[in-house]
Order: structure tokens, then sequence, then C-alpha cells
């Protein structure tokens, strides 16, 4: 007889019908043999109501976060990781008997993600985006000594807007990281505003973004002879950390 108290997790989100999370996991499961395990997407439209999804799911036993509440969720934890709380944003939660630990596994993700496009001219980078996820990948660059200037929409102090994007910047910065969600499927012929004619070879573009699998921004750097990555292999990786933390409970 099936037991009613399965091995639950899930994905907290808003507007996540596209989740990576769910289609990895769910095909994970399956490959190991786990058929009391399953992953269900919490599709909020405001975080108030993570509350509300505790109380009606008591038998969640890890949970992923992603855009846009990798840092509204961190009030309604009982507890940071060391890494998480000097990011500042939580993308994995993890479900103990003495309350809610918030990770980040996005750190470690893009960290090995974008190691292999790494050489040792690649000392300067522009962040695109100011987002949680943006947070991860100051933190990852930090580590590796890349010094980093972030481009925003509105630019707060010691950040630029993409109108300050000349050539010498492009050029100067070699390694540029997408973490907006312009180009995202379906919005797949939109792309940040950054003069890509200035681009050369010695450039390395990652973007977050997996789905399509090569962005505008991405297709418009490879025409510039620049390094591509996409999002893919940072998700796999911080997937699997996250899977890891969920059976270390």
């Amino acid at each position: 007889m099936c037991s009613i108290k399965k091995n639950r997790f899930g994905l907290l989100g808003k507007n996540i019908s596209y989740s990576f999370s769910k289609g990895y996991f769910t095909k994970k499961f399956s490959a190991m043999g786990f058929n009391d395990h399953t992953y269900e997407n919490f599709d909020l439209q405001d975080i108030s109501q993570f509350k509300s999804v505790l109380e009606n799911n008591p038998h969640l036993k890890g949970m992923n976060v992603t855009i846009p509440y990798k840092e509204a969720v961190i009030p309604y934890l009982d507890e940071l990781d060391s890494q998480a709380e000097q990011i500042g944003a939580v993308n994995t939660i993890q479900f103990t008997d003495a309350g809610l630990k918030g990770y980040n596994t996005d750190a470690f993700g893009f960290k090995n993600a974008i190691l292999p496009y790494l050489k040792p001219y690649h000392t300067q980078a522009l962040i695109l985006g100011t987002g949680g996820a943006s947070k991860a990948v100051a933190f990852v660059l930090d580590e590796l000594g890349v010094s980093y200037t972030f481009v925003s929409r509105n630019p707060l102090k010691n950040q630029i807007g993409y109108s300050d994007l000349r050539e010498h910047i492009i050029r100067e910065f070699l390694v540029l990281i997408n973490c907006t969600p312009l180009g995202t499927f379906p919005n797949i012929e939109e792309s940040p505003d950054i003069p890509y004619r200035f681009i050369i070879k010695k450039h390395v573009l990652f973007d977050l973004i997996y789905n399509p699998e090569k962005t505008e921004f991405l297709m418009k750097g490879e025409a510039q002879g620049a390094s591509i990555s996409n999002g893919l292999r940072m998700l796999e990786l911080q997937a699997e950390r996250s899977w890891e933390i969920w059976n270390d409970s």
C-alpha cells in the first residue's frame, strides 16, 4: 500500500511553468527508482503566500527558490547557511526538525560552470542586472579575484547604467554576465542593451538563462567571435548540490 507521506520537494517562484527544476528532479527520481519522491511547482503571486504553502504541505523535505523570491524568502527562514548569509540570497531550503535553513547553491553552480572559460586575462567582469542571482555571481567573482561592476537600468552608487557602456568599457571588461531575464522564452528576441559591436574574441559571455539554449545575448556575442555559455550547466550543478543538502538533514 502506498504511503501518503511521500518525500515531497518543490520550487518556489512566480510564473514558473517553464521550470527547469521540476523536469530535472522528476526525471532524476524516476531514474533512481524513487517512486515515493515528488517535485512540484509552488507558483506564488506574492511571497506572503509562502506561509500557507508550509501549512498546507506538511511533508515537504526541501525546496528550491527562484525569481523573484531569492531575497524575499529570507525573513521566513529560521536559519541561514554562512555562505547564503554572505551572499544575501537563498535558492535552496532544507526542512529540518529545527526549522527551515536557507542555502545558496547558485554560487557553487556558477563557479564550476564558468571556470572552464576563464583565462588569465579575464580579470574584470560586467554583471548585467542586480537581482538575487547577481549576488551569487558577485560572490563567486570575489572568490576568483575577478573585479566586477554592476550594470543596472537604475544604477545606484558604484553601479553604472547601460548608457554608460562605451567602447573602452566593453574592451576593458572581457567577461559579460547576463543576470537579467531578458531573452528568456517566449521573449527570445530581447537582449540586454549593450553595444555588442565592441565585443572581441577575448570576451566570454555567460547567460544565466537556459531557455532558449542560445539567447539573443549569446548569439550577438558569438557573432563577434566571443566564447559563450548558457546557464544550463550552472542549473544542473546547483540542483545536484541542493539534492546533497536535502539528503544531509
